[in-house]
């Protein structure tokens, strides 16, 4: 009976488009994204780059322990949404996506791609969408695209990912800019985003291990590094003051530098650093990094009196120079 509700809930809600695909819409999603599975940590995620607004508001569906699935070209969300209920109710990406395409009037304007947990894969690739357009699939990810350049732009997609190693959302970022450069959109650029789910994520109150997202931007990958590199950052400075509460200073010092020196414009980063230097009796270095975070948010300077790993120097007249009166 569950199958059946299913798919009649995808006849319903997978309607026809109202515009052709040929019309250049820029809220159409012409673009180039690449899905992958790392199956080392149970992650799945996806990358995704358009000359279209808010790419990643639209494009992507993904669910910890479950699948990734793209929808794009003429976009329907739904693929998303119904294509989940599909695969968690039994279905493989394969037949989760032909009865999803069968039932869709517009089928011929979109570009689908599915990869579940086990790494089982899916694609469409509508007539319908603009050239050059097309798919590919191997062994934990699938790339694809529409409005390209031409076929180099997927390849370039896959044979990133196939020689990348490391965190999934870098892999997936670096494969988008290996995209990027070998012509990309044939539109340009404006959006970007990556998308990384596992299983019991935050507690388990969460899937969501990497959700960052550029939505309008000359240089929108560019930016989405920055931002990667700013939440990695915030992730290292927790490193750093573990290894601080431990006792283990020296590892402390050199993590809070690397959170730093990942992402220098994180004011969070030059403070936790200050902290490990008080805590070492590098006074001097330690107002060197608070005043570094002050002129990069001078909100600091209301926040670092108030905060207790600062206690020794409140009265410290260069202390107080940095906070102000």
């Amino acid at each position: 009976m569950l199958r059946g509700m299913l798919v009649l809930a995808a006849a319903v809600a997978l309607s026809p488009v109202t515009a052709a695909a040929q019309d250049y819409d820029p809220n159409l999603l012409g673009t180039f994204s690449i899905i992958a599975r790392d199956p080392a940590t149970g992650e799945l995620g996806m990358g995704v780059q358009s000359k279209a607004f808010a790419a990643g508001n639209r494009a992507m569906h993904a669910k910890g322990g479950v699948a990734v699935i793209a929808h794009q070209a003429s976009a329907n969300p739904m693929y998303g949404a119904i294509g989940l209920e599909l695969l968690q109710a039994g279905y493989t990406p394969q037949e989760a996506l032909d009865q999803m395409v069968a039932s869709d009037q517009g089928r011929n304007q979109r570009q689908v791609s599915i990869l579940d947990i086990q790494g089982r894969s899916a694609a469409w690739t509508g007539s319908g969408a603009n050239d050059w357009k097309g798919h590919r699939c191997g062994v934990n990810y699938c790339a694809q695209g529409n409005i390209l350049v031409g076929p180099e732009t997927v390849d370039a997609l896959a044979r990133s990912f196939e020689s990348s190693r490391g965190p999934l959302a870098e892999r997936l970022l670096d494969a988008l800019d290996a995209a990027q450069a070998a012509g990309g959109d044939a539109r340009g650029m404006q959006s970007g985003a990556i998308l990384v789910v596992a299983p019991r994520v935050g507690g388990g109150f969460s899937d969501r291990v990497v959700d960052i997202r550029v939505d309008d931007h000359d240089e929108p990958l560019k930016e989405l590094r920055r931002v990667l590199n700013m939440y990695r950052s915030g992730q290292i400075i927790g490193e750093a003051n573990q290894k601080l509460q431990a006792g283990d200073m020296n590892g402390a010092l050199q993590t809070a530098i690397a959170a730093r020196d990942k992402s220098p414009e994180n004011d969070n980063a030059w403070v936790a650093l200050a902290n490990v230097q008080l805590r070492m009796g590098q006074k001097a270095n330690a107002l060197t990094s608070l005043r570094r975070a002050v002129e990069l948010n001078p909100g600091a300077k209301r926040q670092l009196p108030r905060n207790q790993n600062f206690e020794s120097i409140r009265e410290d007249l260069e202390f107080r120079r940095i906070v102000g009166p």
